[in-house]
């Protein structure tokens, strides 16, 4: 049996990941959210000696340290530095047929977090950049420096921010005199006018999130993704999706539902016309958290849902 990879970084929610795709020896699945390697590993082990693993991550060090760390497996490993939201052209070019599952955790590394040139973590100084990939897009500092009021208000909005409004009207006046480069800019706007924290959630934490939702465009990645996966399973193949923002699991939530259903018509029509057939079945009812043991060993955990369909 194949060894795991040593991984400083700990998977969230492991064992119901790899209990709920069904994984079997010798099966072809996909990771569209690499990171540190953790969920990889333990998909690499399950299907040995001879199952194949497609994945991604926008990340480009991430993927240099992929190289490195799984030298050894890499006869069964293929990594692309692209978006998971594009796997369904990969899975064309690459010929990786038969693919027995999709993997998409949308949380972000440790090794990310702990880089004090990405801005992933308020409580690190550094500069505010914020994307997956360093070369692709605008930062988050050039976001807040350039972006119209509205705009900005509806990111903290989709971040379910409370303070969007004040924290907006902050950001612009602050910006017009001093614009935003590092961490320590935007954290000491937002103790500005939401205080220092004594309570269980940083002030800091939504604004954050809502800043990397929208430099990375995640919902719109997401939602992409979600077809992309379900067009390159097999029949019974399974889609887990871990989420961490109640905004990712709105979106997930509501793709299974749709794609559970065959008729999508308005309820008021009396007759069906979208011709719309259903591709899954829901494996999830409700959405899998961390259990207590996970949570005392990792509290990173807390705000994970997992959620698990198959297709038809």
């Amino acid at each position: 049996m194949a060894q795991l990879m040593p991984i400083k970084h700990t998977p969230v929610l492991l064992e119901e990941v790899i209990a709920g795709l069904k994984l079997s020896a010798n099966a072809n699945l996909i990771d569209g959210t690499f990171g540190s390697g953790g969920h990889a590993a333990a998909i690499l082990q399950a299907t040995a000696p001879r199952g194949k693993l497609l994945a991604f991550d926008r990340d480009p060090q991430v993927i240099n340290q992929a190289v490195r760390q799984f030298k050894s497996l890499l006869s069964r490993l293929t990594l692309i530095n692209d978006s998971y939201s594009n796997l369904d052209s990969y899975v064309k070019r690459y010929k990786f047929n038969h693919v027995a599952g999709v993997l998409l955790d949308l949380g972000f590394s440790s090794t990310q977090l702990a880089d004090s040139t990405r801005g992933f973590s308020f409580q690190i100084s550094g500069l505010l950049d914020l994307r997956y990939n360093p070369s692709a897009g605008m930062s988050a500092a050039e976001l807040l420096n350039t972006a119209p009021a509205a705009q900005l208000e509806k990111i903290f909005l989709q971040g379910d921010e409370p303070a969007a409004s004040r924290l907006t009207k902050a950001i612009i006046k602050e910006r017009r005199q001093h614009p935003f480069t590092t961490t320590d800019d935007l954290l000491q706007v937002v103790q500005a006018v939401k205080g220092h924290g004594g309570r269980s959630l940083h002030p800091a934490t939504l604004v954050w999130q809502a800043l990397r939702l929208a430099v990375n465009n995640e919902l719109a990645e997401l939602k992409s993704g979600l077809a992309a996966a379900v067009k390159v399973l097999v029949p019974k193949g399974r889609l887990a999706v871990i989420s961490f923002h109640s905004g990712e699991d709105r979106v997930v939530k509501s793709f299974f539902q749709l794609e559970s259903r065959d008729c999508i018509c308005p309820p008021a029509w009396p007759v069906c016309r979208c011709q719309h057939v259903r591709t899954l079945k829901v494996i999830t009812k409700k959405p899998v958290y961390a259990s207590n043991d996970e949570l005392k060993k990792n509290p990173r955990a807390r705000s994970a849902k997992l959620r698990i369909a198959e297709k038809l």
